[in-house]
């Protein structure tokens, strides 16, 4: 089986300058057609669900069909990676049914609390084996059952961030046209951002 972190498909992407997709999933059918488009393209590929998608099938469920693409596929490196994890609780969950990552969004909470929160996520995925992504900055619209407003991430903040919680990955916030925010406005991305956190962190 070709299962990895997301950090060890990044570092890898960005050092061959290539980018790796990463899709939600919720049944049988979204992971077969993902695992399709991979092994026809020769792509890694990041399976995700979310904490909503997880209940949603009990966590069972989801788990096996993650797992029998990984094993269907054994050529092609395949993530498994939670979305949008709230807490530490939701991130242990998903790191006790086998998921490679994970992701914690503490984003709606103040700086300070995002740093302790997403420390603290870090130290227990790290002691396992498991990569951490996480998210600074705000995206406005509604994601899982977080509603809010934008707030792009600030540079400097995302320096401070990645030295004091040691993640692996950040999400950071630029403008958004995705989720329920794309019907309601035209997007406004601040593109330039990328690079300037990019070139930091």
């Amino acid at each position: 089986m070709a299962l990895t972190t997301v950090k060890q498909l990044l570092d890898h992407a960005k050092k061959h300058k290539y980018g790796v997709g990463a899709y939600n999933v919720n049944n049988m059918e979204n992971i077969q057609a993902i695992m399709k488009a991979a092994s026809e393209t020769r792509s890694p590929v990041i399976i995700q669900a979310s904490r909503g998608a997880l209940k949603y099938t009990n966590f069972t469920y989801l788990k096996h069909l993650m797992y029998a693409a990984v094993e269907e596929n054994p050529d092609i490196p395949v993530a498994l990676h939670l979305d949008h994890g709230d807490t530490l609780d939701s991130v242990k969950k998903a790191i006790a049914i086998g998921f490679t990552s994970v992701m914690i969004d503490a984003s709606h909470h103040s700086f300070e609390e995002n740093v302790r929160i997403t420390k603290e996520v870090v130290e227990y995925a790290h002691a396992r084996g498991v990569s951490v992504e996480a998210e600074l900055g705000t995206l406005g619209g509604i994601e899982e059952d977080i509603t809010g407003v934008v707030k792009l991430t600030d540079p400097d903040q995302a320096v401070k961030f990645v030295e004091e919680t040691g993640v692996d990955c950040l999400a950071i916030a630029i403008g958004t046209s995705h989720g329920a925010y794309k019907f309601k406005s035209e997007p406004k991305l601040a593109i330039d951002l990328v690079k300037k956190i990019s070139d930091r962190v």
